[in-house]
């Protein structure tokens, strides 16, 4: 079952997450569906942090990644008409967003957040960075009710975007994780053959 906020939505279960990366200057990217087959490279470990509770439902509201320089606002996102998920718009002021059909970060299951790894006419996206980050960086979002949950890095992987693996990035989980999910490898025209997605786990929780 592929799990989002504790319910089952079959339209969003379809709709695979393949970041749109800003090649254009206007619209939002290309959000595509694909099979929901898994690529065949090992899964992350999805081992519950069993000494960090989870955190109650509370939309994020800032994304900070210090390995790599990211500090930004989170904007929500949901599903597109076509039912594909819907991206950040191309703008110069770049920012995270973060898939409301997922858990809030620190709730129980994966919360997904996505952004740009270019923006078009305006240069780098938010997410440029992601391949550099390594097993144990930190990421911390910033809730709206003043609390913020830490999560440390377990993988990263660069998957192409016709073998999405959806089970890892949607699936159930024991415990509270993270998805942050780009484009990447070759760029053609205006468009990138892959996509980059980390993985990560709850590690600490601040304000609670």
């Amino acid at each position: 079952m592929i799990r989002f906020s504790g319910r089952a939505l079959a339209a969003a279960a379809l709709a695979v997450l393949l970041a749109g990366c800003g090649g254009g200057t206007g619209g939002g990217g290309d959000a595509g569906t694909a099979p929901g087959r898994a690529a065949a490279t090992a899964p992350p470990s999805h081992a519950a942090s069993k000494s960090v509770p989870p955190l109650e439902r509370s939309e994020p509201a800032r994304l900070s990644i210090p390995a790599i320089g990211v500090d930004t606002p989170v904007m929500r996102l949901g599903l597109a008409a076509d039912n594909t998920v819907e991206v950040p718009p191309v703008e110069d002021d770049d920012r995270a967003g973060w898939y409301r059909h997922s858990p809030t970060p620190g709730q129980v299951g994966p919360s997904v957040l996505l952004g740009h790894v270019t923006v078009g006419s305006h240069g780098d996206g938010v997410f440029r960075h992601l391949t550099r980050l390594h097993r144990g960086d930190r990421i911390e979002t910033r809730l709206e009710n003043g609390t913020a949950a830490e999560f440390t890095v377990t993988s990263v992987r660069t998957v192409s975007k016709d073998e999405f693996p959806t089970d890892d990035v949607y699936g159930d989980v024991a415990g509270p994780e993270l998805r942050l999910i780009t484009c990447g490898g070759p760029r053609v025209g205006e468009e990138y053959r892959d996509n980059v997605i980390v993985f990560a786990e709850l590690s600490a929780t601040k304000g609670t």
